[in-house]
């Protein structure tokens, strides 16, 4: 693989970036590669801590600019404590969701303009941005109904939202992936899991 490289999985809830990412992680495994895999919000201690209340379904009276600051919070310890130094050693990251998340549910879907929340995260972690990012395109509706399908899947915050709040998050994403296309890979996640899997394994092996 190539070294330094930084490279984020997003998409809309029920989208399957997560059981993909997994899934690579395994066939990068068993190749030998040398990488990091992560999440957000998370990945470390006190992000993970983070995480515990930003997704927690019992705090619906969150505000949304306190969400926005609380996913920034856990942004800048998970990237000063795990993402920037492997990056420093020259060994590629995975990341499931990174800064596109935050701009795309509190930018776009809360309403607090992806401007200000970018500013929020520049300076929580400076102007580093993904050098490739994996976008899982899928329509809300029927991200939901996947979520329902699975009882066995963690049930946070955000899967409660109405349909109109994750409708917004889908817009957002494109209108990303449009503003920046030389980082964005756009991948057909409504097709089954195992074609999901070879069309990022393509990228990837494209890309590295």
């Amino acid at each position: 693989m190539k070294k330094n490289l930084f490279i984020t999985f997003e998409g809309p809830e029920g989208a399957g970036k997560t059981t993909v990412l997994k899934m690579v992680v395994e066939r990068l495994q068993r190749e030998g590669k040398e990488f990091v895999a992560t999440r957000e919000p998370g990945g470390n201690e006190i992000a993970e801590k983070i995480r515990d209340i930003i997704l927690n379904p019992a705090h619906t009276a969150m505000d949304a600019r306190t969400e926005a600051l609380l996913y920034a919070a856990a942004r800048s310890q998970h990237f000063a404590e795990k993402v920037e130094p492997a990056l420093a050693l020259g060994i590629p990251v995975l990341c499931d969701r990174f800064i596109d998340s935050s701009l795309a549910y509190q930018g776009h879907a809360r309403g607090l303009g992806m401007e200000g929340v970018r500013s929020i995260n520049e300076f929580a972690i400076g102007d580093r941005m993904p050098d490739l990012t994996i976008l899982f395109d899928l329509e809300p509706e029927a991200g939901l109904a996947r979520i329902n399908a699975h009882s066995d899947r963690e049930i946070n915050r955000l899967d409660v939202e109405s349909l109109a709040f994750h409708t917004k998050v889908c817009e957002a994403y494109k209108l990303l992936a449009d503003q920046n296309p030389e980082r964005f890979r756009i991948v057909d996640a409504s097709k089954s899991l195992d074609e999901v899997v070879e069309n990022v394994w393509e990228i990837l092996k494209n890309e590295l």
